[in-house]
This record gives C-alpha cells, structure tokens and sequence, in this order.
C-alpha cells in the first residue's frame, strides 16, 4: 500500500486487465479497512459519551482544532450519522481507489484538507463539526470528473452514471438543510474536483512521424498506433465486448 501505483499503461493510459483487477481488489479492501477503523473508533467514541468528538472536531476560528481537520472524517456524533454515512462512503470509496491506492490517499488528504479547512474558515457559531461525509463530497467529485481529465471511457462512464444516480446529493452543499455543514460538504466537493486535476494522468501528446519529403499528404489513409486514442478507445470497448 505504501508503494508506487503499478498500473501499467499504454499509449494514452490503457491498463492491463490483470493490473485492473489487482489494484481493484486492493481498493476493495483498503475501503475495508478505512471502514472498520471507522466503526471502531465510533464504538470507543460512543463508550465515552462521544468526548473523542468534542475533543477532536474543527471548530471556526479555533486554531486549537486545526490538527482536527485530520481526525473528524473518522469522527461522528451518534449510530445514526455514522450509518447514514458509511455506504456512500464506501461506494464513492472504492470508485475513486480501484485505479490506483497511493493515488487515491492523496487524494484523501487534499479532500480532507479542504473540506476541514472550509467549516474551519467560514462556519459560524462555534459549532463543532466532524464525520466522514466531507469525504464522500469529494470522492463523489472526483469519481464524477476523472473520466474528463484522464480521457478514459470507463472512468467518463461511471462518472455519467454516478452524477445522474446521485445528483440529489448536491442540495445539501447549499445552505438550508438543518444540522448538516454544507459548508463541509461544499469543501470536500471542490477537493475533490481539483484531486481530479491535480492527479490526472499526465502523459505526452502523441505526434505523427514526420512524413518524407514527395509523399502526398492528402487523401493518405494513417494507420491506428498502438499509442493513438482511436486504439485505445477501440481496446476499452474491446475489454467492454461491445467490438
């Protein structure tokens, strides 16, 4: 888990099956155990009478809280807050994990970061916020977008799927639902848009080879490289069998 991600690619980032499967597995048992720590410190948490909550969240202003920002994602306030949140964080998990691990803690620092540092900035009231769903914001975020920046058809696909299965989930990033920090919600959101950015494959632009002086240049059919967009598409659908 502490290695370097092993996918291997070709051309414009097409991993190999097996690779897939391997680094999906590992997801799957990453989002595992994240979960398990979760409910573990929640029944530590509850035994005393949710203190690890008071003591550990992000209150604004509070610079006594900062190191807070790294502890309320495994924080919550009761049974209910802690199951309501544990699917899609599971789910969202898994999706933004399954292409790579070391990538994918990244991208759950920078989640938590800013979405602890939002409440930690602009919520008002002294009040003390913790729980994972910031997030789930930015999984959400970054799973709906990555198929945009990696140009990957798979990953685009999903992303479709998931913003038009959960799009209801953005009401609460706006102000008006009571008891929840939105501004929590908003934050790990952004995160996780810019985690799609800033982790996005960055691979070379493919050029032709120059073409030798005296050979028409029109009407001259190009062959598909095993490096060009048009091959990877193909092998994407071929892995779909839908070619």
């Amino acid at each position: 888990m502490g290695g370097p991600d092993r996918t291997t690619r070709t051309g414009r980032g097409a991993a190999d099956p097996e690779q897939m499967i391997a680094e999906a597995r590992k997801a799957f048992f990453v989002m595992f155990a994240f979960l398990a720590i979760v409910w573990l410190v929640q029944l530590a948490n509850s035994a005393d009478h949710y203190a690890l909550s008071r003591d550990h969240g992000v209150v604004s202003g509070d610079l006594g809280t900062l190191p807070g920002i790294l502890s309320a994602p495994f924080l919550h306030w009761s049974w209910a807050h802690i199951e309501s949140n544990s699917g899609p964080l599971f789910v969202f998990g898994f999706l933004a994990a399954y292409r790579g691990v070391v990538r994918f803690l990244g991208l759950s620092l920078l989640v938590a970061v800013t979405s602890g540092l939002t409440v930690w900035l602009f919520e008002s009231g002294g009040v003390d916020t913790v729980g994972a769903s910031g997030l789930i914001f930015g999984y959400f975020g970054y799973v709906v977008v990555r198929g945009l920046f990696d140009r990957h058809l798979i990953d685009a696909l999903i992303g479709v799927v998931m913003a038009a299965s959960f799009a209801y989930m953005l009401t609460v990033t706006v102000p008006g639902t009571p008891g929840v920090s939105w501004l929590g919600h908003l934050g790990g959101l952004a995160g996780g848009l810019l985690g799609a950015w800033l982790l996005r494959d960055r691979r070379p632009r493919n050029t032709p080879p120059p073409t030798p002086p005296g050979t028409p240049s029109l009407g001259t059919a190009q062959p598909t490289t095993p490096d060009s967009p048009r091959a990877d598409l193909h092998k994407e659908l071929g892995d779909l069998g839908l070619l």
